[in-house]
């Protein structure tokens, strides 16, 4: 089995310590960050081969990221180096009533001066059966759009298959502006991944019917919109997914696989999560996805798989979903009981 590539930016992330207020800590638990960044960990801790190719400083910090990745089990020798600075993003973790709050500080990051031409594409899928992308990527510069083409033209003269999250983020573009760019790069994608609210505002995609204030749909919208989606685009599945928010502490997890080949939907169980860190969480879910559909799981078994996945992530501090393929399997077979193994 080939290697997958995961392209995208990676940060640094600073938490307060013990669920403190930014207005109250004196320290910050240092970790790294980046949705593809994300899923090319989890991959590796699943035993398969995966490949980050981003670019950081060359400094210190950034120094500590690259080891941390080769420890993992990732390949780091598309890591570009260069430019001055890495993006930093700040967490503060809520609790009961009060949200996750997330602060970003990533302008003119080594990332974000990447130019078309930069990256040898050929070169970074001659080993590749996999491409994964996100709208985050899309949407940190001017010239990411057309780096991200080059990367997607790349991956097709391969025969690889590809896989987009859509990712929006508020913070980054608007709705308008992410759907000028966003659906010239999605046609490109095997595999779509979402939320009902990332299909609307990042490539105009939303039945009638839908309120993407409402959060949880029902099951007929979730299939509409995967169908739509499908359609649009040409993707043969498409993952939505949904984490249905009780409080900062806890969620209820869900997620849906639709195939267009069969024009059927795949239901994962629904998992009552106790939340310690929620960063990584739809990531972790995407690595896991992957990892059953290269493995030639059923549409059943792979969205079981990636929704166990996520909700495990659930329970890790930190963006990475430190577990192994065997620790899923066994929430999937239904060792969900929490009890201590000896």
């Amino acid at each position: 089995m080939g290697t997958v590539v995961c392209f995208g930016e990676v940060m640094l992330r600073l938490t307060p310590p013990d669920n403190m207020r930014y207005s109250q800590t004196k320290s910050f638990d240092m970790a790294f960050g980046g949705a593809e960044n994300n899923v090319a960990v989890s991959l590796a801790c699943f035993g398969e081969r995966s490949r980050m190719v981003t670019r950081v400083p060359a400094n210190a910090i950034a120094d500590v990221f690259v080891q941390q990745m080769r420890a993992l089990g990732v390949d780091t020798s598309f890591i570009l180096r260069g430019g001055e600075r890495m993006g930093i993003y700040f967490v503060e973790k809520g609790a009961s009533l009060r949200p996750t709050r997330v602060t970003y500080d990533r302008k003119f990051s080594a990332m974000t001066e990447l130019k078309p031409g930069d990256i040898d594409w050929d070169k970074a899928f001659e080993d590749a059966d996999w491409f994964h992308w996100t709208g985050i990527t899309a949407a940190i510069s001017p010239d990411a759009p057309a780096v991200l083409l080059e990367a997607l033209k790349a991956a097709r003269r391969h025969g690889v298959k590809v896989s987009c999250d859509l990712n929006y983020r508020k913070n980054l573009w608007t709705p308008e502006q992410a759907q000028s760019v966003m659906p010239e790069l999605v046609e490109y994608s095997d595999v779509i991944i979402g939320t009902v609210e990332d299909s609307a505002l990042t490539v105009g995609v939303k039945p009638d019917d839908v309120d993407i204030e409402l959060g949880r749909q029902t099951d007929a919208q979730y299939l509409e919109t995967a169908r739509m989606l499908a359609k649009r685009f040409g993707a043969g599945k498409v993952a939505m997914m949904e984490r249905e928010s009780i409080s900062s502490n806890d969620c209820n997890w869900f997620m849906k696989l639709y195939d267009a080949a069969s024009d059927t939907m795949a239901h994962s169980r629904e998992y009552a999560v106790r939340i310690i860190d929620n960063v990584g969480c739809g990531d972790a879910f995407g690595g896991g996805l992957i990892y059953a559909l290269r493995a030639g799981m059923s549409d059943q078994e792979a969205v079981e798989f990636g929704t166990a996945a996520g909700a495990l992530k659930h329970t890790i501090n930190g963006d990475y979903n430190l577990i192994t393929r065997e620790e899923v399997q066994a929430i999937v077979d239904g060792g969900a009981t929490g009890r201590v193994q000896r």
